[in-house]
């Protein structure tokens, strides 16, 4: 038997449990990982409250978590590109806060030597979505993009993969953020009324994309500033989509190998950091979900079930 975090109806987050259950068995196409890490992502906690349960239904009792990075410790019969022992990251198929998951051989790379636990098992949801939301956008070498909510997760990893494809980010933050912004390049707007202007004033030739990761009302003055609602993604504005605005909530889809790789290999070259803000047992992955719900952390929060 091992342990993994599970809840029998939608609330807060105290339905959360640790019980014991059977290790999954892979599939042909799957392996299985003893779980050293996995990223906490605020669908995490949306899904077991219930808030997501519109768009991600569960068939309860259900378990939690997608970001994964851990040891295979069992190949599916028509796996081949991993191995028993082989450390890996990336997004898992069951729920990650478990001493064991299983996730699709695609979906993996390898873990690096130098690049810790915590973080590689916090870049497959925020690094995922970053990078596909890139794609949508268009945008490429010289062009201008303004995240919303910049300093949060899928914000940090897209202000640091525009940077490294040679693009100007601004992004939209509380003051007390403006530091962290500067520090991965990126220009910092301040919040509240006036942002129009504080925007052009900071990007006097224009901006071209828009990425809309804070929900606070901004999706009006986005498309005033592109000129095109098109060129504007939300990935929480939802009731904005008959603005003609994207709207993403698919996180990588099928470019999550070529995302992961990407970021990784800017990791390597330390071109992409990762901030850790805290770690979890296992046992107190409710509190976790808790701390990622009240947003007063700065970087990923990771649950550790080996700790």
């Amino acid at each position: 038997m091992a342990q993994t975090v599970q809840f029998t109806e939608y609330g807060d987050l105290d339905v959360l449990r640790v019980v014991d259950a059977p290790p999954p068995a892979p599939a042909a196409d799957h392996v299985q990982i003893a779980v050293r890490a996995a990223g906490v992502n605020p669908v995490d906690w949306k899904i077991v409250t219930g808030e997501m349960r519109e768009v991600m239904p569960v068939q309860l009792p259900a378990g939690v978590g997608s970001d994964v990075a851990g040891v295979v410790t069992e190949v599916g019969a028509g796996v081949t590109e991993w191995a028993v022992g082989d450390e890996v990251l990336g997004r898992s198929t069951t729920p990650a806060f478990s001493e064991y998951a299983l996730a699709q051989s695609a979906d993996l790379v390898r873990k690096p030597h130098g690049i810790t636990w915590e973080v590689a098992g916090s870049l497959a949801g925020a690094g995922g979505t970053a990078y596909a939301v890139l794609k949508r956008l268009g945008v490429d070498t010289g062009d201008t993009l303004l995240v919303h909510a910049a300093a949060g997760g899928v914000g940090t990893f897209t202000v640091q993969l525009a940077k490294a494809r040679g693009l100007t980010v601004l992004g939209t933050a509380s003051e007390r953020n403006h530091d962290y912004l500067r520090s991965i390049g990126a220009i910092p707007v301040t919040y509240g009324d006036g942002l129009l202007d504080r925007v052009r004033a900071a990007a006097p030739q224009g901006v071209d994309a828009v990425l809309d990761a804070s929900g606070r009302g901004e999706i009006p003055m986005s498309i005033e500033l592109t000129g095109n609602p098109a060129k504007v993604l939300t990935l929480v504005a939802f009731d904005a989509a008959d603005t003609g605005i994207q709207i993403h909530v698919d996180g990588a889809g099928r470019d999550l190998g070529a995302a992961l790789r990407e970021i990784v290999d800017l990791i390597e070259q330390q071109r992409l950091t990762v901030g850790i803000a805290r770690a979890f047992p296992l046992a107190d992955t409710a509190a976790a979900l808790h701390a990622s719900r009240d947003g007063h952390v700065s970087g990923k929060i990771v649950v550790l079930p080996s700790l």
